[in-house]
């Protein structure tokens, strides 16, 4: 058989990408995932599409938009219909392991009076783990300190013992090893959930933030011009939110601990010269930016959308510490591991290949920018779930980012429109001024096209002289 490269992707949970020093935070240095930066390629414009981890997961498995299985914020299981990235990679004779977070069987929403531990407690049955090999996985904890985790089909619950990051990692590098014995290939996808809430990190680091001065962005409580679904933050809320803003930080700070343990550990198993290692997040959070609440994502904003993704692979010398600016988002990811690892990709799928962006074939992609969405919440709770009753969709650009709100009987109108190159923090909502409307139109047919070419659902309202799509007569 070809030899092929293995393939270890990071997953953290709620991750903002502005919440590393490589990315430009000035509060916290993140020195093992800056290294880990200059030795491989960055991306600066990375998106979640569908903000909230229920929906990244099932693109990030399967390739597909999540509007295309209409699948809600929270509370859905995926099909074991579904094709998934493990199918691939087995049937290229890797070893396929999950450890960590899955988030695809229904979350709390598939066992009555469902509470977090009782579904860390629950197994994910074989036929709804899409195919991995060995798994080390649980449907979700959000209890960093008492996470339970499950091997293959053993019903009983094995606890981590220690912060869940620093069990995880633990882990992984357990299973890796045995993979480096076997000489057989590998995609490992290891997913850990902080700093997704519960905001609790290891004792010495909360110490080491407590009540540390932080430097904050100037849309940190800012007020949008136009009104929010969401409950926005109060000025009485701020020491609060200072305190949430510290807590993510120390988990942050655990994150990149963790992430310095790697580089020693695939150099001492012999996996270093062969090995690509792919570092994200699924979503963001708004940590108190735009007022809204800290833990809150959802929303199209750059603290809920934007992530880090690095990519690290070997050969790739006179690449490494390369910055690439291109929009890329959730559904590029799916061709691009198995590219990364030089295997074939599909054709039929939304997503890019961004393989040639990180190898310096290509500036640039063949299109305009990437859509975002928030497709459904089944929550009712407007100040947990603002977007119950109204959705949207987004279209970015590499300048210019473009949103429209609205319910399903009305359909989504212009809501927001910013100019990221001039405006990162998205303080000044450019439908609001004059001189901005063919800028704003040319984004609306962007994003009716997008809508089309995806067969997205989604009532668009009609504006600037387009006509509206999904809408009654």
């Amino acid at each position: 058989m070809r030899s092929h490269l293995n393939l270890l992707v990071i997953l953290s949970d709620q991750l903002r990408r502005d919440a590393l020093g490589v990315y430009g935070d000035p509060n916290i240095a993140t020195p093992n995932i800056d290294r880990l930066a200059a030795a491989g390629v960055r991306f600066t414009r990375a998106y979640s599409t569908y903000p909230v981890c229920v929906p990244f997961r099932f693109t990030f498995m399967t390739g597909e938009y999540a509007h295309s299985r209409y699948v809600p914020a929270m509370e859905w299981r995926m099909s074991p219909a579904e094709h998934t990235l493990a199918d691939e990679f087995n049937a290229a004779g890797y070893r396929t392991i999950c450890i960590g977070k899955w988030h695809l069987y229904g979350g709390l929403g598939h066992l009555p009076g469902a509470t977090a531990r009782r579904v860390n407690r629950t197994p994910v049955p074989r036929l709804h783990r899409g195919r991995w090999q060995r798994w080390r996985g649980f449907e979700l904890a959000n209890a960093p300190f008492d996470t339970c985790y499950f091997e293959d089909d053993d019903p009983t619950p094995k606890p981590l013992g220690v912060y869940q990051m620093d069990g995880l990692f633990q882990l992984a590098m357990r299973e890796l090893a045995a993979c480096a014995d076997l000489g057989k290939p590998f995609c490992c996808v290891l997913s850990v959930e902080p700093p997704h809430f519960p905001l609790e990190a290891p004792r010495p680091l909360e110490e080491r933030w407590h009540n540390r001065v932080l430097q904050l962005p100037p849309n940190y409580l800012f007020r949008d011009a136009r009104p929010s679904p969401a409950r926005k933050l109060a000025e009485a809320d701020r020491e609060e939110s200072l305190r949430r803003r510290r807590l993510y930080y120390a988990m942050v700070e655990n994150l990149d601990e963790n992430v310095g343990r790697l580089p020693e550990f695939l150099e001492r198993s012999g996996l270093a010269r062969n090995t690509v290692v792919m570092f994200l997040s699924d979503h963001g959070e708004m940590g108190g930016a735009h007022s809204e609440r800290n833990t809150l994502k959802e929303h199209p904003y750059e603290e809920s959308t934007g992530i880090p993704l690095i990519v690290r692979m070997p050969g790739l010398n006179q690449r490494a510490g390369t910055v690439v600016a291109e929009p890329v988002t959730t559904e590029d990811l799916w061709p691009t591991c198995l590219a990364l690892a030089d295997l074939p990709v599909p054709a039929g799928k939304p997503g890019r290949d961004l393989t040639p962006l990180i190898r310096g074939e290509r500036a640039r992609l063949d299109r305009e920018g990437v859509l975002l969405e928030f497709v459904h919440d089944l929550r009712t709770d407007t100040a947990m779930c603002p977007y119950h009753a109204v959705h949207w969709r987004g279209f970015v650009g590499r300048r210019f980012k473009y949103t429209v709100l609205g319910g399903v009987e009305e359909g989504g109108h212009p809501w927001q429109l910013f100019d990221l190159e001039n405006d990162p923090w998205e303080m000044r909502n450019l439908l609001e001024e004059p001189g901005w409307q063919d800028t704003a139109a040319a984004f609306h047919r962007l994003l009716r096209e997008r809508l089309i070419a995806t067969v997205d659902y989604y009532a668009l309202a009609p504006a600037f002289g387009c006509e509206g799509l999904n809408v009654g007569g």
